[in-house]
């Protein structure tokens, strides 16, 4: 008897009923074997070495791929899990996932593990692939699994086996050998030796089981695992550049902003940092007056019934601030600004004559975040949003999420950022709307993508409960991926809050709303650009873009006539008369990220010259000042106007 199989490129083949995975791999070519780990049947996974029941889609998974590492990382986690357990008995495991870049293992134990345990628990898994022991899949009965792990003391895994598993479903456990198991859906490979040793042990932290703070306190591990020694030697070397490109780090040295303890996830802008803020604002604006937006400002506050109507009450409570005042009023702070635009477009009539309208706000906004989730300006509790919706008719939509793809590509690539990608989330398991209304919707926002020249990545499951959505994904200057921008397809809101216009026909229509964001919020998008330049901006950005600075107190008088020239000519200027070394004002300035030092001393006031010394340069140009001024004006000028 036999299966037929569909590869991906639409080859069917033919082979024995019960052929392995990896016997596929190995008639195809021995170097194919050697890479693959896993496989798919119908979109199910399949370990290597099960024998494959039945026909259908068939894929193979090779360890390079994003399917393939995410396996590598769960064997790493399984063996990491085996080394700790067999280095500190008594120990416990919990749970193990994948995380973006490695993996995590939550341990019970009562003594606590130091970062001094990472070599040789390290050393132990290297043994372990060493050993190559066959990783074997059984699949048990509920009530033997639960007292096979009490029999080992693992009262976790049988607590989870108890209260998860439904009577009667079975159970898989994948095994090391006979020397260590653990409770698993799999898919893993055939043995430890083919995990390689492209490993590392990362970081220590708190944990508590199930996530809930009564619970007892677990210790994790974090480790991250790549398909060859290569890549994980270019990953450390991102978290090395990362560290150095630290945004918070580079905000206090840069005298950008802090936070503190008694306003948690909110940001204490300085001088400094609100002149690059600004800077931002203004350039957006431009950009969107340009493009045809109308700007607006809705309240801060108001009241619970408006957010029950637009349904954040329902859906949204918990990640709101709410207060009650002497009055009895029950009040939020708004959580997004979505709701105030449909007002002001539900104030006066509105015909499909004025369709699209695109209504822009700069829009601070709170939402309640766990306290240990944030972390600098990337997660923050008060922020403020480049929002806007655009009202338009349902046949303006391809047309208007084209013009806001190009857009938005646009001002990416005038602030740095190379687009890697744009995701196009399709619907998520829990949804509003009919399967008939999300087809039209998604072919419409795929439509709009391909009339801007991009082909979306699709992102399964990622849309909105309401429809779906594509977002930006940029790379930074090492490489990181930051999603910043997205568009969003609404049909629901305008409909919640009875939003209409008058058509063609003279009947009354709804709108389609259209949410959108280019940078997201101001503050994130201010981290992002922090670490993509290392705090070393194009001298449009720079909150200062000059630093005139002496050599000797006798040029002090010409220090401040050149700076007063430069401020003339709109450029952002500092003056440092101290009475030090002039290299030493260099070094300070240089940390500072100063892009441009313009040196002063008795032979330039005489001259009426300056010498330019760039950042990151040891040489100096001595120009005229006139020329320097010319010059640094045309390197400061915005990009969008130069255009």
């Amino acid at each position: 008897m036999s299966i037929s199989l569909k590869f991906p490129d639409g080859a069917e083949r033919s082979y024995d009923d019960g052929v392995t995975p990896l016997a596929i791999a190995e008639g195809i070519s021995k170097s194919l074997a050697k890479k693959v780990v896993a496989a798919k049947l119908d979109g199910a996974w399949w370990d290597l070495t099960r024998p494959l029941e039945g026909g259908g889609k068939f894929e193979l998974v090779t360890r390079d791929s994003p399917d393939g590492l995410e396996i590598l990382r769960h064997d790493a986690a399984h063996v990491m899990a085996q080394a700790v357990q067999e280095l500190f008995p008594g120990t416990q495991v919990t749970f193990g996932p994948v995380t973006e870049d490695g993996f995590y293992y939550d341990f019970a134990r009562n003594e606590p593990f130091s970062t001094d345990d990472f070599d040789k628990i390290e050393k132990r898994m290297r043994e372990i692939v060493d050993a190559d022991l066959p990783i074997v899949r059984k699949v048990w009965q509920k009530e033997a699994a639960i007292a096979h792990f009490k029999s080992l003391g693992e009262i976790y895994k049988a607590e989870t086996i108890d209260e998860v598993i439904k009577p009667g479903e079975p159970i898989t456990v994948y095994s090391h050998g006979d020397k260590w198991g653990d409770l698993c859906r799999g898919p893993h490979l055939p043995s430890t030796g083919r995990l390689g040793k492209a490993f590392k042990l990362m970081k220590l932290a708190g944990a508590y089981w199930r996530g809930d703070q009564n619970n007892q306190q677990l210790q994790r591990i974090y480790g991250t695992a790549w398909a060859d020694e290569k890549q994980l030697a270019d990953y450390l070397h991102r978290l090395e550049e990362a560290e150095k490109r630290d945004h918070r780090k580079l905000g206090r040295q840069m005298d950008l902003f802090h936070m503190q303890e008694e306003g948690r996830g909110m940001v204490f802008w300085h001088e400094k940092g609100l002149t690059l803020w600004r800077t931002i604002e203004a350039y957006m604006r431009r950009r969107l007056e340009k493009a045809g937006y109308v700007e607006v400002r809705t309240p801060q506050v108001l009241d619970r019934v408006f957010w029950e109507k637009s349904g954040h009450w329902e859906k949204y409570r918990e990640n709101m601030f709410v207060c009650e005042t002497v009055e009895g009023e029950m009040l939020s702070m708004k959580p997004m600004n979505c709701p105030g635009h449909v007002q002001i477009f539900k104030f006066g009539q509105k015909s499909y004559r004025d369709l699209p309208l695109r209504m822009a706000e700069f829009g601070a906004c709170h939402r309640y975040e766990p306290s240990g989730s944030l972390h600098g300006l990337m997660r923050v509790r008060a922020f403020t949003q480049d929002d806007a919706h655009i009202f338009c008719r349902e046949d303006q939509i391809v047309d208007e999420t084209k013009t806001f793809i190009e857009l938005a590509s646009s001002i990416h690539a005038d602030f740095g950022l190379e687009r890697e990608r744009i995701d196009l989330g399709t619907r998520p398991a829990k949804r509003a709307g009919t399967e008939e209304f999300w087809d039209k919707a998604e072919d419409q926002m795929l439509a709009a993508a391909r009339a801007a020249g991009v082909e979306p990545v699709i992102a399964p499951g990622d849309g909105a409960f309401y429809a779906p959505k594509l977002d930006f994904q940029l790379k930074d200057a090492i490489g990181r991926t930051w999603t910043c921008g997205t568009i969003q397809l609404d049909y629901v809101l305008p409909d919640r809050l009875d939003a209409e216009y008058v058509g063609e026909d003279g009947a009354k229509h709804r709108p389609v709303m259209l949410h959108r964001a280019i940078l997201g919020s101001l503050e994130r998008f201010i981290g992002v650009l922090i670490e993509n330049y290392a705090g070393a901006f194009p001298m449009w950005l720079s909150p200062v873009q000059v630093v005139v600075a002496t050599i000797t107190s006798d040029a002090d008088g010409y220090a401040h006539e050149v700076a007063e020239n430069l401020r003339k000519a709109g450029l952002r200027v500092d003056v440092d008369l101290r009475n030090e070394k002039v290299g030493y004002k260099v070094r300070e300035h240089s940390l500072a990220k100063v892009p441009v030092i313009a040196v002063v001393g008795r032979k330039e006031a005489e001259d009426k010259s300056v010498a330019l010394r760039r950042l990151g340069g040891e040489a100096q140009t001595v120009m005229s000042l006139d020329a320097a001024r010319a010059a640094l004006v045309e390197e400061a000028t915005p990009p969008d106007l130069k255009r």
